[in-house]
């Protein structure tokens, strides 16, 4: 992975009754988003403090925050981005990072 990748770290605050729901809806639109050429990888995270909490955190090969939701703006984003209202608790808490290392078990 590049120190160049454009790095989101986004929270979700999913309401309580439809966190299946979301966890199917977020499901589909990861697999389909891991098609892309500019994806890298996506992690998708549960809070152990709060079982309505939770995170991604993306990695993405584009240049500029611009030129991805330029390259984003598809069908299947549209439908999912349409549904979040009923399924979550409050919008979500988006983050960009910026890469500054990365380590991994040596043995």
């Amino acid at each position: 992975m590049s120190n160049e990748d454009l790095v989101f770290y986004v929270k979700l605050h999913v309401k309580p009754e439809r966190v299946d729901e979301w966890r199917e809806a977020v499901t589909e639109i990861i697999e389909k988003m891991s098609r892309e050429d500019s994806f890298v990888s996506c992690q998708l995270h549960r809070d152990a403090q709060d079982p309505n909490l939770f995170t991604l955190y993306e990695r993405w090969r584009e240049p500029s925050v611009e030129v991805f939701l330029q390259r984003q703006a598809k069908p299947y984003r549209e439908a999912y981005e349409a549904r979040l209202p009923e399924l979550l608790q409050r919008p979500r808490e988006p983050a960009v990072l910026v890469p500054l290392g990365e380590w991994h078990r040596r043995d």
